[in-house]
């Protein structure tokens, strides 16, 4: 099994979490997203849109995280990341999908380099575009995590969990405030604990010093 990402790409480091919870062996091969190596034709025989991350596994190409983390959970159910209830799995992935749908898409690579090449924003507004975007959808979760709660659902990592964190350490780089949610920096502490997010980290990546 392989797995196309970026070191820094936020949708590679949730399938890196997920893959990691999972306990499943994969081969990384990593594209210098800034040196614009996943717009190669070659790369693109991979993934049609040209983004990461994208799995092979053997004849298998999947892309898009969200995608990706479905499968694993479907072809690899142990340990769960989603619950067993109807109800409580749709809100797992309303909490996922609102960071994968509604903060990222507007602050990933190819929409600041639009900001900047453009629309000629300077780095002080593109990083005030992405407070403001990650602000919105991070009032949103705070209000949907349980107070005292380690997790955003249940006792053990979910999906959600597997797509907020990334997101946090966004807000990270760009030096946002996140004092107004406690509920989220709790969250995002009890996972950090954990190896499976700790090795996902791309502080803790194998190519992070290239």
């Amino acid at each position: 099994m392989k797995l196309y990402e970026g070191v820094l790409s936020s949708a590679s480091f949730r399938v890196r979490i997920a893959l990691n919870l999972k306990a499943v062996r994969y081969e990384s091969a990593v594209l210098d997203l800034r040196a614009k190596q996943h717009l190669t034709d070659e790369y693109g025989d991979v993934n049609p849109m040209r983004s990461v991350p994208a799995l092979v596994d053997g004849e298998l190409q999947l892309f898009e995280s969200m995608a990706i983390c479905e499968w694993l959970e479907e072809t690899r159910p142990s340990p769960p990341l989603l619950p067993k209830g109807a109800a409580e799995r749709a809100r797992v992935r309303a909490m996922a999908q609102l960071v994968a749908c509604d903060i990222h898409p507007l602050n990933n690579l190819r929409v600041l380099r639009y900001l900047s090449n453009e629309l000629h924003a300077d780095d002080p507004a593109r990083d005030a575009w992405q407070e403001h975007w990650m602000r919105q959808g991070f009032t949103a979760l705070e209000r949907m995590i349980p107070n005292g709660a380690d997790f955003c659902h249940g006792g053990a990592p979910t999906l959600a969990d597997v797509f907020l964190v990334p997101q946090v350490v966004n807000a990270g780089r760009v030096k946002m405030d996140l004092s107004a949610f406690p509920r989220m920096q709790r969250v995002y502490a009890a996972c950090m604990k954990l190896p499976a997010f700790d090795r996902a980290h791309p502080n803790n990546h194998p190519a992070a010093a290239r």
